[in-house]
């Protein structure tokens, strides 16, 4: 769980991924595990290129598996009295799973996507 202190993966901003410097360094930290934001200047179709797949994404974006527990936490607190304040929430229970990149295990079967 993340606390109110911040994200529990670094996350780096990166001016000028579309070449050069730039490029290599925001490759460079997300190979690293690093959550990439990029800007480019000129070449939007250079900053549009960084391939995001070459980046290893482990089947288990949190670095553990899930417990059932952790689901029926969020789950009772959604259905108590607790959450009499909570509007408009949506909850991702996921493990992370969308850092794993767009569609992230759509092309697995059965339980694949939990091997690293």
């Amino acid at each position: 769980m993340t606390d109110a202190t911040g994200p529990s993966t670094p996350v780096a901003v990166v001016t000028g991924a579309d070449s050069g410097i730039g490029r290599a360094v925001a490759v460079k930290l997300a190979r690293q595990g690093m959550d990439v934001g990029i800007t480019y200047h000129r070449d939007r179709q250079g900053g549009e290129d960084i391939d995001v797949e070459s980046v290893d994404r482990p089947g288990i974006p949190l670095g553990r598996p899930g417990d059932a527990r952790e689901v029926a936490s969020v789950i009772a607190f959604l259905a108590g009295p607790e959450s009499s304040y909570t509007t408009g929430a949506s909850w991702a229970v996921d493990g992370g799973m969308p850092r794993m990149g767009p569609q992230a295990g759509s092309h697995l079967r059965s339980h694949d996507w939990r091997r690293p």
